[in-house]
């Protein structure tokens, strides 16, 4: 399965919010998924790069999708615990 044709079960979008919201309210949302589900970010924050990409490794959920479109971060975590 590629990136491009992932499904995902919520999209939370978190543009024009600033560090530590879309993580904040990635982490809520993720919390109301099922282990397998996959939740779709996006967000206008540079620094939430680096925030999803640790926090992530942090509680081994998969960062399928990292990638900045036209100024748009794109994101897509599936929940694993």
């Amino acid at each position: 399965m590629t990136l491009k044709t992932m499904q995902w079960q919520q999209l939370l979008d978190t543009q024009g919010l600033q560090c530590p919201l879309p993580l904040l309210k990635a982490k809520r949302a993720i919390a109301g998924l099922s282990v397998g589900q996959r939740l779709k970010v996006l967000a206008t924050d540079a620094g939430s790069q680096r925030d999803f990409a640790a926090w992530t490794k942090l509680t081994g959920h998969c960062l399928h999708q990292s990638l900045c479109i036209d100024g748009v971060y794109h994101y897509l975590i599936e929940k694993t615990a």
